[in-house]
């Protein structure tokens, strides 16, 4: 689809072979305290993430303040069982006149911000605010006009693929190309809260880097970080994970989400993965050298005289490493010996007669 293969967000460049860009996600973390929204930011840094992101919505431009049956959840399993949506996102929702400040906090933290944004109006804001790069929630992942628009500012656009079937990748990334996008990057994701390790499906990552040739990451909403440390073996490029600065008081998104010891680790274990995957290599790497010693050769273990033959009771393969290959050792027994061999002798071809 002609998409470059890396994206930049605010100077950094993040591709398949790149250390793994790392996003804490604020979300409704904040519980409606200013303050509390500043310390994950400075939570956020410290643990050493690249981004913090926000999400940019209203309540009345996400739904209908409506307490009928379509606009209550009625997922027995969703941690939000039985809320009115107006309600939730309401007490959710970042207040729009933070995030000038937020964004100046961040900026002078070294921690890049950018936001998911959810209608045009929070995608304006987001270009007043001059936003390095742009997010498309899964749930948003196939609304053409927001994708239109956050492509059309002509910064980098990552969408999360949760519950999008490949036909939907396929048109998101071709609403994304008709619009002139060319840095764009799929996060695999589950939209599940929390999600369970089994439906991480994570062999996914390998197989779209290799179809799209575009950055390809993880959104990961399971507990913990394993999955997205195993994510980053498997090749991700980007992870992004909810983030909170304290257990308590909790928020709509506390029960999913990292505090500051753990993101810390994720950050320092998803670059431990992403380093070893390496490249595909056969043979020692240079720290491996020195270890050929330790494998097994060919050794006189009796004194051999010359002319005598070579048998299982005057050869046999033992450590070091300096003789002749074990494999070798159907074709030198019946051999006789060149000259007399001490004990202990490494066995060379020199030491064989027509060899």
């Amino acid at each position: 689809m002609n998409f470059k293969s890396s994206i930049n967000i605010d100077g950094t460049e993040i591709s398949t072979g790149s250390k793994p860009y790392i996003i804490a996600e604020m979300s409704a973390n904040h519980g409606g305290d200013f303050q509390r929204a500043k310390n994950i930011i400075r939570e956020a840094a410290n643990a050493g993430a690249d981004a913090i992101k926000f999400q940019v919505y209203t309540a009345d431009s996400l739904t209908l303040p409506l307490d009928s049956k379509d606009f209550v959840i009625n997922d027995k399993n969703s941690l939000w069982y039985g809320r009115q949506l107006y309600d939730l996102y309401k007490e959710a929702a970042t207040p729009y006149q933070w995030f000038p400040e937020l964004f100046d906090y961040s900026k002078s933290l070294g921690i890049t911000p950018f936001a998911s944004p959810f209608d045009n109006d929070a995608v304006q804001l987001l270009e007043e605010l001059e936003s390095p790069a742009y997010k498309i929630a899964s749930f948003e992942a196939v609304d053409t006009e927001l994708i239109a628009a956050c492509v059309k500012t002509g910064k980098p656009v990552i969408i999360s693929t949760g519950m999008c079937s490949e036909e939907d990748i396929d048109y998101v990334l071709n609403i994304v190309k008709e619009n002139g996008g060319t840095e764009v990057a799929i996060l695999k994701c589950t939209s599940a809260y929390p999600a369970k390790f089994s439906e991480a499906n994570l062999v996914t990552i390998p197989e779209w880097t290799k179809k799209y040739g575009i950055p390809v990451g993880i959104s990961d909403h399971t507990l913990g970080t394993v999955t997205s440390v195993a994510g980053c073996a498997l090749g991700a490029a980007i992870v992004e994970k909810h983030f909170i600065d304290k257990a308590e008081p909790k928020t709509a998104d506390s029960e999913f989400s990292l505090l500051p010891s753990d993101l810390k680790k994720l950050v320092t274990e998803c670059h431990m993965a992403a380093e070893s995957r390496g490249v595909i290599h056969y043979g020692p790497v240079d720290r491996e050298i020195n270890s050929l010693q330790f494998r097994r050769s060919l050794y006189a273990t009796k004194d051999i005289k010359e002319n005598d033959v070579f048998s299982r009771k005057n050869i046999r393969s033992v450590r070091p490493g300096y003789g002749l290959e074990v494999k070798l050792l159907p074709e030198i027994l019946g051999k006789k010996a060149s000259r007399d061999i001490s004990v202990g002798t490494a066995l060379t071809k020199d030491l064989i007669n027509k060899f």
